[in-house]
This record gives structure tokens, sequence and C-alpha cells, in this order.
């Protein structure tokens, strides 16, 4: 397969993360013989820093006319310090999901085996954990009509759905819980907020189109608190923007480091991949930063294109990193010379010479800069 993939590596550790990455889709290309071609481009503050604009247009051209996008994570201490800026960051990639009409963020959250004792929640707690969030991406009080009273006392955000925004990344929740344990969750506040006895409403007649897989309904506020105390009872959570937002980020501390986290953001045309963290100025060139969410969101771009032995072959490779302790400080304290470009290194050597990886394993913990 040919693929066209626009790079977006943005801030930070972003281009780090990402060259680890482009590294395991290319020994994929090699084991498979597919063709993957890169195309890089400006987002976020380095966008802003060259051209004023955190979303230039030749980005956006870019990211329209390839098959998928790469991103690697945005943001700068010089405006996370300044929130009265007027051009941010972030304002990037909110334009390039609604520009792209990327409606559905899905977020796989999964326990590891190796790694129950790096969560701070307790190992009889998390165990077997392994959820998926669908998250709707374009709509809600972060897309919604904003007002600031002329004095500066009073500040309104519009939350707005359609029932058509509801619908279609309800179907592909449901799509995805009948592909797995069968049992879906809606997330909202109901007992408040009209928006979302909208949506309990037209989840609910979807669900009836779905009958072998079980839907039942959480309060926020509750699901918050039960993502902490059980969160094996999840299967897939569908719910809207904000509260998807919160919901996830609280469920990356199950796994023990949000350097874990992939996602993806899919709408009926296009798709882009990345994974959920920040751009974590502090880590920028220390070779400190965990790629594997940024591996696993480049999984789940070939899982997109249906080259499911190929994502996973790389998840097959990141467990193997685990068990190895080949990791970056954030979940392996044991070894201090593992850096983020040797975890790509095994990984991508794994991909394509398996039965070598006893060897890999002593070569990154004797220091080697280049696997043999």
């Amino acid at each position: 397969m040919k693929l066209e993939i626009a790079v977006l590596s943005g801030d930070g550790i972003g281009p780090e993360v990402t060259e680890q990455s482009k590294k395991v889709l290319d020994a994929i290309a090699h084991k498979f013989d597919h063709t993957f071609i890169y195309k890089e481009a400006l987002v976020g503050a380095i966008a802003i820093d060259k051209t004023g604009n955190p979303l230039p247009d030749e980005t956006l051209d870019i990211c329209g006319n390839t098959d998928a996008v790469l991103f690697g994570s945005i943001g700068h201490p010089k405006y996370d310090n300044d929130p009265s800026a007027k051009i941010r960051p972030e304002q990037g990639l909110l334009k390039l999901r609604k520009s792209l009409g990327l409606y559905a963020n899905i977020r796989p959250v999964k326990a590891y085996e190796t790694l129950l004792d790096k969560s701070p929640l307790k190992k009889e707690i998390i165990e077997g954990t392994d959820i998926s969030i669908y998250r709707e991406l374009t709509g809600g009080i972060y897309f919604g009509e904003k007002n600031l009273s002329k004095d500066g006392n009073t500040a309104s955000d519009l939350c707005e759905y359609s029932k058509h925004e509801i619908e279609r990344i309800a179907h592909l929740a449901f799509k995805a819980a009948h592909s797995r344990s069968k049992k879906l969750t809606l997330v909202d506040k109901a007992n408040v907020l009209e928006s979302s006895r909208l949506w309990r409403k037209v989840v609910t007649e979807i669900g009836e189109k779905y009958p072998e897989v079980a839907l039942d309904f959480l309060f926020v506020d509750n699901a918050a608190m039960q993502m902490i105390l059980n969160p094996s009872q999840f299967d897939v959570i569908l719910t809207e923007n904000m509260f998807g937002d919160i919901i996830s980020d609280e469920a990356s501390v199950i796994g023990g480091s949000i350097g874990l986290l992939a996602s993806a953001s899919i709408g009926d045309k296009f798709a882009l991949f990345e994974p959920i963290h920040g751009s974590y100025p502090q880590a920028t060139g220390k070779g400190i930063a965990n790629p594997i969410a940024s591996i696993l969101s480049a999984a789940m771009l070939l899982e997109h294109f249906e080259l499911s032995e190929e994502a996973e072959l790389i998840r097959n490779a990141v467990d193997k990193s685990l068990k190895l302790k080949i990791s970056t400080p954030d979940i392996n304290t044991e070894y201090d010379n593992v850096t983020t470009s040797k975890v790509g290194d095994f990984i991508a050597d794994y991909i394509e010479y398996p039965e070598d990886t006893n060897i890999n394993f002593q070569n990154i913990h004797i220091g080697q800069s280049t696997i043999i």
C-alpha cells in the first residue's frame, strides 16, 4: 500500500516522539513492502513564530491532500503563561479538527500487565482495564458562541449540539462496542443540562439498532469517580467534547504514564493520529520523552487503513519493549540509559528482526546508540 502522510510534529517534544513513529512506520513499510511518503508541515507555536498563524494555509492544504495526518504536540510556555494572548498554538489544532471534519476522537486506555505497579492506583483496581473512549470533537462548549460583557464582569460559553452531531459519533461507538465486549456507557449530565438530555434521547434511539450492545448511562461526576474506583467495568465510553476531554485525561493515570496513550481523530473523509500528551517543553531535547504514545498512534493509523497485521506487530513490539524495560524514565527507573531514540530503535528493530530480541535488549542496556 502507498500512503501519503502529513507530518505535523509541532512543538516541544513533538518532533522527537514523531520521529520515532516515522522510524517504526519505515520498518513496517520495509517488512510488508508498503510505501509511506511523509510531507512535513508547521503547526502550533513554531508556526506562529515563523508565519504568525498557528495553522498556516499551506499546512491545511497539505493535510487536505494526503491520506492521513500524524500529529505531534503543540504548546509553549510563553503562551501557556499568557492566557490573554489573542493568537495561541491550540487554535491551530482546533481549526484543523474543524476544517477536516474530525468529529470523533478515539482514545484507548489499557493497563499493561508489566506496568501495573507504575500506576498511582492499586494493582487490583486497574488490572484488566481496557477502555475505548469516544469523544465528540467538533461541537459543544469549546466551539459554542462566546460572550464577554462590555464591563468585563460577565462571561458565557454556549454548549450546543445537534441531533446529527450526536448520531454520527454514536454509530461509531456502538460499532466499536459490538466488536469488543458489547457494552457502551454514555457519560453526560442529563439531570442538569438540556444538551445532555438530547444526547441521552438520541443515543437511546440509536441503541435500539444495536440490540446486542448493552447501553448504560452515568452522570459525568459519577463517571469520574468510577474511573478511579473501578475502571475495568468500562468497555466503550461515549461522551461529548468537554466531558471527554476531562475523562480521557483522568483515565491516563491508569496506565502509569500519559506517555503511553495514543489517539485517533476521525471524520468522514480525513483522519488524524496523535499522542494525547502535551508538548512537555521541560523535556525538549533531553531524550527522556516517552515515544510509545506516538508509536501506538501510528499503529492506529495503520489500523484505520485496515493494515491490521502491521498494527498488531507494532503493538507486540511495544509490549516487548515494556517487558524488557526498554522505556523512558517516566515508567522505567531501573535503567537510566534508555533514551527516546533508543525506544524507537528497539521497536523498529523488533518489527524487522523479532528473533533477535535478546541481542537487541543487551545492546540497549550496555548503552549502544544503535541496535545491531
